[in-house]
């Protein structure tokens, strides 16, 4: 048997380009190219495919387009998987996708309905469970219709008035979160402790999305829990974020100037282990398969309560999958090994 040949994606039409970009670094650098051929494959801002034959180092400062990069189209043979370089017209094989993308258009199910199309296995959750999860409101719907507490939220579109949200938050009270309803990295959430705030708040999650959703503010702590698997899942460990700021926004989750991560969380064994088999629950009601991490609130009086999946979650060796990962004996490398593994056997 050769190595199997895995085309890394990164980059991607997306808020979190930059974000994909660090990822992808990560992973490039850790990947066991003892057992792999990789391929790299970059997406520009625009959507343009690219093979990138450059080194490593130029992805993370997004200096890949200047180096050697080769216009890229996939071939539709459902049979036969392969990329095809459009300067040359050579075609290059490829046994696996490993989309190392945040967001939208990489983590929605968009790029992942594409890869079924064609027949190609790929690492992560399905198309309908990646864009469910991306879904704030419809994954919360679907989690609380299965017994786990979700805050209460309201969906409204660019139809919606004012006079109607404002309505909808006078009868919440303040604080209140308002978010895109399809976004990562805390991309266009504003925290609204005053009517005041409101309108900008709104103005700012419509930036990023043509739907919004506001939903009370918990009070608590965020948990979080990486789960990995189709069937058979390993959970690694609970981990806790202590903040000093309002709430965990982009800043805080790229340079932690203030926030700290606790882990093992500050909480005993059975708590743990509670948030634990919460997160196995939250990942199977979604048909997540592949990996995921699931963020939750534990509240002062001992409940949790589900915030977000995120099915593509950073991917640095010191991001908080891995690491959560790590904590109960899997390295990077063996993460992405497996993970591999996984949507092979898909």
């Amino acid at each position: 048997m050769g190595k199997i040949k895995v085309a890394c994606i990164f980059g991607g039409c997306s808020s979190e380009y930059n974000v994909s970009l660090i990822s992808s670094t990560s992973v490039l650098q850790n990947i066991d190219r003892t057992k792999y051929d990789v391929i790299m494959i970059g997406i520009t801002k625009e959507g343009e495919f690219y093979l990138y034959n450059g080194p490593i180092s130029k992805i993370e400062n997004d200096e890949w387009k200047n180096e050697s990069i080769y216009k890229i189209t996939f071939s539709l043979d459902r049979t036969n998987h392969k990329i095809i370089n459009l300067d040359t017209k050579e075609e290059i094989d490829i046994d696996i996708a490993f989309p190392i993308l945040h967001g939208k258009n990489g983590e929605d199910g968009r790029l992942q309905g594409f890869f079924e199309l064609i027949n190609l296995p790929y690492v992560g959750s399905d198309m309908i469970s990646s864009a469910l999860s991306m879904n704030k409101f419809l994954s919360h719907e679907l989690v609380k219709n299965n017994g786990i507490k979700v805050p209460k939220s309201y969906l409204y579109n660019q139809y919606s008035t004012y006079e109607k949200i404002r309505e909808d938050v006078l009868e919440f009270g303040f604080p209140i979160f308002v978010k895109p309803l399809r976004a990562g990295s805390s991309f266009g959430i504003t925290k609204v402790n005053k009517l005041e705030e409101l309108k900008g708040a709104i103005l700012k999650a419509f930036s990023y999305d043509n739907q919004i959703v506001v939903e009370e503010a918990i009070e608590g702590f965020e948990v979080g829990c990486a789960v990995m698997g189709n069937h058979d899942l390993i959970i690694g460990e609970v981990d806790e974020i202590e903040l000093q700021t309002e709430f965990f926004d982009y800043e805080e989750k790229y340079t932690s100037k203030t926030s700290k991560i606790h882990l093992p969380a500050r909480l005993d064994e059975e708590k743990r282990k509670q948030i634990k088999e919460t997160a196995s629950s939250i990942y199977q009601i979604l048909g997540c398969r592949g990996l995921a991490r699931i963020d939750m609130f534990y509240t002062k009086e001992g409940n949790i309560v589900f915030n977000e999946v995120n099915t593509i979650p950073g991917f640095t060796s010191h991001s908080r999958f891995p690491l959560m990962l790590l904590e109960i004996g899997y390295r990077f490398s063996e993460v992405i090994d497996k993970l591999i593994e996984l949507g092979l056997e898909k």
